[in-house]
């Protein structure tokens, strides 16, 4: 049995469906693709490659479908060429193919599924299916992959063996990237076409797929939410969580309101944002005296922004463009689209920021004493701190950074200054599920969306977590990666918990500290990128200064024995700064 497609040559029956879908997929906006090669997919690998070669897409080939998945990811999550996140773009953000075989592989996507369905991102999953009489028969790498990922797709569909092109197969193309990119939703995610495919599997025949096709600009965007006027007068601050966007920042310097902004929420910066802001909450006359909070994007650093997003004597107004919110506690009062700030400031307003201010600058004094004290050790915060700082200085290293969960990215929240409005960075981590994997591959997918370094910082878990990713084909693009390694042998973050208080000593380290001694060098050089050890702060502020080319790891080895005993004492050097600096102002 023949089909003919394009030109009009006779094709068998699954190299046209391949033609027709890869296609239909370009035509509607996807320019890059991920393939983890596999025989149930070899036509779709065929039509990928022939349609690389004609200018259409870009491929990607990784051997391993985890980092697959999270390489897609990260292109689907690439900065656009004006420096904004793809999500930023709502319904007009970029979606990225991931191409598997039949079996474990599609099971192997499933985290970063997860992620992008809890992130926003437009990942576009083609796994390739045993047709539906080899199902359920013993046949080899089958199992049943029709709704394997659950409710964490936004379209999934199971397209038969020899199913009816034209028309039909680009209307399932059409829903499933207007569903990814949440055009009519204002819910953006992952979708899933499970692709049955019958022998033959190789074409008989090389595809010549000429010009590209034309754009099918089908569904219509449903367009951003009505905007809601805000009342004048509760104590307010903005917060703003993974993913918030530029618009937490407007509405906090155009009402004249502190800012608390994670830095992956790409709202942490200007005059307004308070840098070390969690350690604030807990002060009477900051945290305490607060009476509304207007929050963007999803909070998951820190649980006094927890604590404070539950107190039932703060009124929460949640801006949720999109169609999922955040209200853990079950407090908001108010779900929106989107807000206006009050048509005028209230007197009250400027001596709030102010005394925001005052202890955003004793906190940030207290925590430069002890973070840049030369006698210290390097530790987890000043390479935080470096990192933040390079990164704001235009032209000094990459713009770009990709931060591991568990305690790097907490420690660039409490020791990173807010940047420059005009200089900041774009930060970007894996926060809908804060899980620790994929981040190289992440990283790495964000680089090739960008063609752009990246610098990408972890610990040592999350970076023997996804090391597989170092891994580049010799026939496969280069990227300007960099992954620093905060090397405490261990899982630090849980000495910070309770599982890290002194009377759980004895249990603690097998099971949480999980100590490792990995030779990190060996493992980077035999994955073909560079290795670095770091073992000062200077060496490190002259590292970040210099060009990045090609793979490379630098590590950074640390102590984590005294980690939580460190926190503590910053803790308590802060409060005490920022008490003082209060009283001070209130004995005036």
């Amino acid at each position: 049995m023949s089909a003919s497609i394009g030109d009009g040559a006779a094709v068998e029956p699954s190299t046209a469906t391949a033609h027709q879908l890869v296609t239909a997929l370009v035509a509607h906006g996807v320019r890059d693709v991920v393939l983890a090669p596999g025989s149930r997919s070899a036509p779709l690998a065929y039509a990928l490659q022939a349609a690389e070669d004609a200018g259409w897409l870009r491929l990607h080939v990784r051997v391993d479908e985890r980092v697959a998945g999270f390489v897609a990811l990260g292109l689907a999550r690439a900065p656009a060429e004006d420096g904004r996140a793809a999500a930023e773009d709502g319904g007009a953000c970029r979606p990225v193919a991931v191409v598997t075989t039949s079996g474990t592989a599609v099971a192997n996507l499933h985290p970063a599924v997860l992620e992008a369905s809890h992130s926003g991102a437009p990942l576009v999953v083609l796994s390739a299916d045993r047709p539906h009489e080899l199902r359920g028969t013993g046949a080899n790498q089958t199992t049943d992959q029709v709704g394997i990922f659950a409710s964490a797709t936004r379209y999934a569909v199971d397209l038969p063996a020899g199913a009816a092109g034209g028309s039909a197969l680009d209307q399932v193309v059409t829903r499933a990237l207007a569903a990814a990119r949440g055009l009519r939703s204002n819910d953006p995610g992952p979708v899933h076409l499970n692709v049955a495919l019958r022998d033959p599997l190789a074409p008989a025949a090389r595809w010549r797929p000429g010009r590209p096709p034309a754009p099918r600009d089908v569904v219509a965007p449903a367009g951003r939410p009505a905007a809601e006027a805000l009342r004048r007068g509760p104590r307010t601050v903005v917060v703003a969580g993974d993913g918030a966007g530029p618009r937490a920042r407007q509405l906090a310097e155009a009402a004249g309101w502190p800012l608390l902004a994670e830095p992956t929420s790409g709202a942490r910066a200007g005059d307004h944002a308070i840098g070390p802001y969690r350690l604030l909450l807990s002060e009477p006359a900051l945290g305490g005296a607060i009476e509304r909070v207007v929050l963007f994007g999803h909070p998951t650093l820190s649980r006094p922004v927890s604590t404070l997003l539950a107190r039932p004597d703060v009124e929460v107004v949640v801006v949720a463009p999109r169609g999922l919110w955040t209200d853990v506690a079950g407090t908001a009062a108010r779900v929106v689209g989107d807000v206006l700030p009050p048509a005028a400031r209230v007197p009250a307003d400027a001596a709030w920021l102010d005394r925001w201010r005052l202890a955003d600058q004793a906190a940030r004094a207290a925590i430069d004493k002890l973070v840049l004290d030369a006698r210290r050790p390097l530790d987890g915060l000043l390479l935080a701190r470096r990192v933040a700082d390079a990164a704001g200085r235009p032209g000094d290293g990459p713009d770009i950074l990709v931060l591991g969960s568990s305690n790097t990215v907490r420690d660039l929240d409490l020791a990173a200054a807010p940047w420059d409005a005009a200089a900041a960075p774009t930060v970007l981590a894996n926060r809908g599920l804060a899980g620790i994997d994929g981040t190289i591959a992440t990283a790495t997918g964000v680089a090739l969306g960008t063609g752009r370094p990246v610098r990408a910082v972890m610990g040592d878990l999350t970076f023997l977590h996804d090391a597989g990713a170092l891994l580049r084909g010799t026939l496969e693009r280069e990227v300007d990666l960099q992954v620093v390694v905060l090397n405490d042998a261990g899982g630090g973050i849980f000495s910070t918990l309770e599982h890290g208080a002194p009377e759980r000593a004895a249990q603690f380290e097998r099971i949480f500290g999980t100590p490792q001694a990995v030779d990190l060098a060996q493992l980077a050089t035999g994955y073909g990128a560079r290795h670095v050890l770091v073992e000062d702060g200077e060496q490190l502020r002259a590292l970040f200064a210099g060009a990045m080319r090609g793979r490379s790891v630098v590590e950074v080895r640390v102590d984590r024995s005294g980690l939580r005993a460190e926190r503590g004492r910053l803790g308590a050097e802060v409060a005490s700064a920022v008490g003082g600096a209060l009283r001070g102002v209130a004995a005036r």
